[in-house]
């Protein structure tokens, strides 16, 4: 859980990603919203890359 929105966008491959409990199933082109401070996580079904963007920007990530 974060305080932060979240959009994850699937460049490539397939992966579950369970958002509040619901598995949605995410293939290239597709992607899922997370607000804030839900319960979320992916799986990994298919090698491929995932884009996220955080809104605020997420500090502890930018930390060396």
């Amino acid at each position: 859980l974060h305080r932060h929105e979240q959009i994850c966008y699937c460049l490539e491959g397939e992966f579950v990603f369970t958002l509040d409990g619901q598995p949605h199933v995410l293939h290239a082109g597709d992607s899922v919203y997370i607000p804030s401070s839900v319960l979320h996580g992916t799986v990994c079904q298919r090698d491929g890359r995932l884009l996220d963007v955080f809104t605020p920007q997420r500090e502890d990530f930018l930390k060396a």
